[in-house]
Parts: C-alpha cells; sequence; structure tokens
C-alpha cells in the first residue's frame, strides 16, 4: 500500500514515510491509494466482536502491507484499551461516547494509536523527531498524553492564548518531560498556518526531522475509522436506515467515517454538523468553499476557519463534489442553539458537552426531515472539560472524574509566542 498526495496524486510513499513526514512536500494531505473493502462475511459477523477483533481486521486491511500480524495486534491493543460505549438518549438517536481515554476525548484514540506506529518506524533512526500540534483544545491534551515519555520525540504543542478551555490547556501545559507549550497571540488557525510553515520550509528541515500529530497525519486520522465500525456493529438490526452526525472543526473525524463506509461499512448518510465556523456546511449547501477567520464559539475545538482535512472529503470522492454533497448534509448552530440543547437533553437524563450538543441538534433535524432513519452524533469530549459552558446552562455543578480534576492541580507552563513564523522559525531553530 502506497499513500498518495491529495495535491498530486503521482506523489506516492510508503507508510513510513507518510507517517513521518506528515505533510507531503507539495501540502497535500497523504492518502491510500487504494481503500480495501472488507468481505461480506465481516459485515455478517461483527456485532459478536470485540473491538479489538474489528481493530485487528481493519486495520490488517489497511497496513498489512508494511505491519507484520503481531505489529498490528500491538498497535490495537494499545490504541484500543478503553471502550466507546454507544449509549441511547431517546429513541433512535444514540450517543456514541468518545470520551473514556485518558484525557476524555475522541483524539485519544487517534493519538495513541500515532504516538505507538511512530515509536515502531522510529527504531531504526537515532534522530530524535519533533512532532509539531496546533490545537484547538482536545488535540493537544490528547497528542501530549499519548507522547508523554515516548523516547525520541518531542512535542512541541502551539495553541491561541485564551481561547482554550482552562481544562484542556491543563492536559498539556503542565506535563514537562518532552512536551513544550507555545501560547500563541492569535486564533487556531494561525497556530495551523504555523506549523505548515514550518513543514515546508526547506532550512528548517535541513536542521531538524518534523512531523505532525494533527488530524492531517494519517497516523491521527485513520485509526478514527474504527469506532465508526464499533458503533456500528452495536446498533440494533431494525431495518433502518443509519445516519452518523459528526461534530466537525477541522472535518478529520467526518473523514474517517466515509473511510468506514468506503471499507464497505453500510452507513446510509453523514452530517457535518458545526458551529458559526460554517465554510463547510455552507459549501454542502451550494456555495464554494471559502476558508474565513475563525470566530469564536462555547464550542472552541470546532473553532476552525479554514479546515486541513477539506482536501480528504474531496478525495475520498474522486474529487467530485456533487457526490460529496449526496452523501453530506451540512448543519450549523449559534452559541444560544448550543447551550438550548444541553439544557433539554438535560432534561431527559443525558449531559452532553457543547460539541455533542452540536452534534445531537445536527442528527435530530436531519432526522426530522428524513424519516426512517436511526441516528448516531458523537460525542467527542466529557462534560466536565468544557464545565463552564455546561454548569452555566445547567446552573448546577459537574462532578469531575478524578482523573480530570487531577489536571487541575499542576503548575502551568508555557513559552508565549508572538503571531509570527520567524520567531517561531528562530525557536525551533534553537532546538537544533
Amino acid at each position: 500500500m502506497k499513500f498518495y498526495s491529495t495535491s498530486n496524486s503521482s506523489h506516492k510513499v510508503s507508510l513510513s514515510e507518510a507517517v513521518i513526514k506528515g505533510l507531503a512536500p507539495d501540502q497535500g494531505l497523504y492518502m491510500p491509494e487504494e481503500i480495501p473493502i472488507l468481505e461480506e462475511s465481516f459485515y455478517a459477523d461483527f456485532s459478536t466482536m470485540t473491538f479489538q477483533e474489528i481493530g485487528y481486521k481493519v486495520i490488517d486491511a489497511l497496513f498489512s502491507s508494511a505491519l507484520s500480524d503481531s505489529q498490528i495486534r500491538e498497535l490495537v491493543d494499545h490504541t484500543l484499551v478503553f471502550d466507546a460505549p454507544l449509549v441511547e438518549v431517546k429513541h433512535d438517536v444514540y450517543s456514541l461516547e468518545l470520551f473514556h481515554g485518558p484525557t476524555l476525548a475522541f483524539k485519544d484514540f487517534g493519538a495513541r494509536f500515532c504516538s505507538k506506529l511512530m515509536s515502531m518506524l522510529l527504531t531504526k533512526s537515532d534522530q530524535k523527531v519533533r512532532v509539531l500540534v496546533a490545537t484547538s483544545g482536545d488535540t493537544g491534551s490528547a497528542v501530549a498524553n499519548g507522547f508523554l515519555g515516548v523516547e525520541g520525540v518531542e512535542v512541541i504543542i502551539l495553541f491561541p492564548k485564551g481561547k482554550v478551555s482552562e481544562l484542556q490547556e491543563k492536559q498539556f501545559t503542565t506535563l514537562g518531560q518532552n512536551i513544550i507549550s507555545l501560547e500563541v497571540e492569535g486564533v487556531f488557525d494561525d497556530c495551523q498556518r504555523m506549523v505548515k510553515e514550518a513543514f515546508l520550509d526547506p532550512e528548517l528541515n535541513q536542521k531538524l526531522l518534523l512531523t505532525s500529530a494533527n488530524s492531517i497525519n494519517i497516523a491521527r486520522w485513520i485509526p478514527q475509522c474504527l469506532y465508526y465500525f464499533y458503533a456500528f456493529s452495536r446498533l440494533p438490526k431494525n431495518g433502518k436506515k443509519v445516519v452518523f452526525s459528526v461534530p466537525s472543526g477541522n472535518f478529520g473525524n467526518l473523514a474517517a467515517g466515509i473511510l468506514a463506509q468506503k471499507m464497505g461499512l453500510p452507513i446510509d448518510h453523514f452530517v457535518a454538523a458545526t458551529n458559526e465556523n460554517k465554510v463547510v456546511p455552507q459549501f454542502l449547501s451550494g456555495d464554494a468553499f471559502l476558508a474565513k477567520p475563525s470566530v469564536q464559539t462555547v464550542s472552541n475545538s470546532m473553532d476552525v476557519g479554514n479546515p486541513s482535512n477539506f482536501p480528504r472529503l474531496l478525495a475520498l470522492y474522486d474529487f467530485d463534489e456533487n457526490r460529496l454533497k449526496q452523501q453530506v448534509s451540512g448543519a450549523f448552530y449559534s452559541d444560544s442553539e448550543t447551550v438550548k440543547a444541553i439544557q433539554k437533553v438535560n432534561e431527559i437524563g443525558y449531559t452532553l458537552d457543547p460539541h455533542g450538543a452540536v452534534g445531537y441538534l445536527g442528527l435530530v433535524d436531519f432526522m426530522k426531515d428524513n424519516p426512517g432513519f436511526q441516528g448516531v452524533f458523537l460525542e467527542t469530549a466529557h462534560p466536565g472539560k468544557f464545565r463552564d459552558v455546561v454548569e452555566k446552562a445547567l446552573g448546577e455543578k459537574l462532578v469531575l472524574p478524578e482523573r480530570l480534576a487531577a489536571f487541575l492541580k499542576g503548575e502551568k507552563k508555557v513559552i508565549p509566542m508572538e503571531n509570527d513564523f520567524e520567531e517561531f522559525k528562530g525557536f525551533l531553530e534553537n532546538l537544533a
């Protein structure tokens, strides 16, 4: 299996190069040159399979040409050490809870997979790898905890000052060891731009081995498809069509769901649900794709004005925009609508975080207009990670899980950084 660049399909590399480089030289994202379709017998049996057994089969189909059976099992076992339960919120509406990992967010799956795979691929290298990460919240905490203490790897996290929740910040700014946090004067898109510029700077790349653990890296992106398979396997077999609603910022999570569908998982439709950063829903409704400055919202992990994974969405449909628009609907919601959803769903006994609330709204609105579906929305983070928003909405205190509360006791250590690539470049050169 080779991996091609979304900017140039003739540029193909090995799994190792795609993972270690992260981004193609032409700034394209890597994609598998062929998407394997799993045999029908797998789908007939997988309702009785464990999460890990499903993972072995899916990852083997994608990576067996580069990894041994034992490496695949080791990789999946390291990644899937926590559950992703499917919880019925109301009739035909299910929450896929992706917050049972170490940092209580869905990105724990991809971060654990990425750190383990990277360490496997780096065993023959003596050069230290610098992992550059731009975060609007959960990516930073998941990657920092996934790579903490990994030999030969140093993680540099860029995050926008004042635009990440206190708990999210504490999860990556208090760790120390091989984790460095840069507090940038700007928004997430500025952090993301600086990281991309670093990958494309020839001087930097001569001095340092740079890679990414954002969802632009296939090792972060691809494993996210696993929980779509698992969720589908646990849905009632009632003959109804299936729709997944995905709260979306950089759109890697949605692209992973579409990858699962392309491998044969019979998902009938997707909803790309987001906040006021609505460039993709507007595109899906007929507008041209036009990146815009991001807007700050209560669902801050989706505050992205120029989603990095948009090229992957197109590549999954062979760059046919009409096919994409047939399979994926867009929806966006204001902060007030998000807060009202948290309040309304709490009344029926389920607590949403702001991102899950957006996914919930996208799902119920779609199902209202399209009868005959059962639906799943992705609850991407524990509500305690956004306790200021949730507690204000509900008028009551949340009880934080012990491992989440423990992060608050740590001392925040950051390096201030202007929104300036040359300053960032100088910082990296000093690491060489």
